[in-house]
């Protein structure tokens, strides 16, 4: 008696695998977008360090330590302003929706910096300390940079030790340097490495 022979499988069917190319193709996509996005609107940064240039040169002007910590208030909610209404706009022109988890991941390790930073500047102006403001708005914004940009493409915590190194000058130099270094970093890195993540991760 003739054994048989086994049977063979029959071959899939080429809309199945069609299908399964295109799952493929997706997920690369999907992942090679995710390697190269941030939700740090690169052109927000920049147009917050065309504000901070001029707008640092005027605090440096004012006449009271009180006016010149208005000025620089005002500068920062502007900024806060224009880096919510950019990662908008570059969330939503992006061709691919960028994974909602590492924005997540990147607002919470910058917020408690920003808070600390906060709370800092009412401590140190109630007590007088005008002097160890500036490094510790560059150092406090630099660490909650850098530990977000744990989260991000390589750039961005470039940009955040970049920051921190601003702050150490600050607080180690002389307070004569206060001034610029704000200017040199608020105006300065962000018009330097806003361009860069603009151009390199989607805007």
């Amino acid at each position: 008696m003739a054994l048989r022979r086994p049977a063979r499988a029959a071959a899939p069917p080429s809309a199945l695998h069609d299908r399964a190319l295109a799952d493929l193709r997706f997920i690369r996509e999907t992942m090679e977008s995710a390697s190269t996005f941030t939700a740090f609107s690169g052109w927000g940064l920049a147009a917050i360090g065309a504000a901070a240039v001029p707008g640092g040169w005027l605090a440096a002007q004012q006449p009271t330590r009180e006016a010149w910590l208005a000025v620089w208030l005002a500068l920062g909610a502007l900024s806060m302003a224009v880096a919510g209404l950019s990662t908008w706009w570059k969330v939503r022109r992006a061709p691919v929706p960028p994974p909602a988890a590492p924005a997540r991941r990147f607002a919470l390790s910058l917020a408690p910096p920003l808070v600390a930073g906060a709370l800092l500047t009412l401590a140190l102006a109630r007590a007088g300390q005008w002097s160890a403001l500036p490094g510790a708005w560059l150092l406090l914004y630099g660490t909650g940079v850098v530990t977000g940009g744990a989260f991000s493409v390589r750039v961005v915590p470039a940009m955040g030790f970049s920051f921190m190194l601003a702050g150490a000058a600050a607080l180690l130099g002389p307070a004569a340097w206060s001034d610029w270094l704000l200017i040199a970093g608020f105006g300065g890195l962000h018009l330097v490495y806003g361009p860069v993540i603009g151009a390199r991760h989607g805007g």
